[in-house]
């Protein structure tokens, strides 16, 4: 059943004018009135709906059933990203939204090849954002993970949170996997650096700060494989697979 997020409040027996990329997604799929489709807006749980108008550049449906679906992690995990260079940051964002992360910190590290002025920045976010939709919508997620504006690793350090952060590290002399096995389930940040990694002011302030440091083994990981890599390790040792 073709599955689509939908912006707006969504309730059964409502009728539904459907936004424009809906109406022609639909119309490239070759829908048409009477199909079922499947709606979620973010809020939790999907809705199934009937396709009652497609045209070119419009289209409505019959919201149905809801469907008290969830497929998120046990435990929340908010994946701290140092800004890579290209398009490596989408590819990071559709896989951690499929893996199943809650929220996004894009991170300017002092190796990120990528520099954003507020202009930039704003244009990324919006555009991050269709990425985690249309993520959301491949993956069968009804949540949408929370996007955050990229902010200076100094100020993301110097954050106070209840809940453990971790960096991935070459140099440390503990796992992340062997750290899973001998802890519950929780709430956890992973901060990944960008190409080149995070420099050793950038740990020692990170350490200073609280932040563990953990290695993924013997291997040198890229930065759009390290943090997909934590994430799965996590996911096997706290029951998210």
């Amino acid at each position: 059943m073709p599955r689509f997020f939908c912006q707006t409040p969504l309730s059964v027996g409502a009728l539904v004018d459907l936004p424009a990329d809906i109406a022609h997604h639909a119309q490239v799929l070759r829908l048409q009135p009477g199909d079922a489709i499947q709606l979620f807006n973010g809020e939790g749980g999907c809705y199934v709906a009937s396709l009652t108008v497609i045209e070119k550049k419009r289209a409505s449906a019959e919201v149905k059933v809801f469907l008290q679906e969830e497929n998120e992690l046990p435990f929340s995990l908010n994946l701290a990203q140092a800004l890579p260079e290209g398009s490596k940051m989408d590819w990071i964002i559709e896989k951690a939204v499929e893996l199943g992360v809650s929220s996004i910190q894009p991170v300017a590290a002092q190796r990120s090849v990528v520099k954003l002025n507020a202009e930039r920045a704003e244009k990324k976010l919006v555009h991050w954002e269709g990425v985690i939709r249309s993520a959301s919508e491949q993956c069968g997620r009804n949540r949408l993970a929370h996007l955050a504006a990229p902010v200076d690793i100094g100020k993301w350090l110097q954050q106070q949170d209840m809940h453990p952060r971790i960096m991935l590290s070459p140099r440390a002399e503990q796992s992340l996997a062997e750290w899973a096995r001998h802890h519950p389930p929780q709430a956890i940040s992973l901060l990944i650096g960008p190409e080149g990694g995070l420099t050793e002011q950038e740990e020692n302030l990170a350490m200073q700060q609280g932040v563990l440091p953990l290695s993924m083994g013997p291997r040198i990981l890229r930065t759009e494989t390290a943090g997909l890599t934590a994430i799965a390790i996590l996911s096997a040792a706290w029951g998210g697979m």
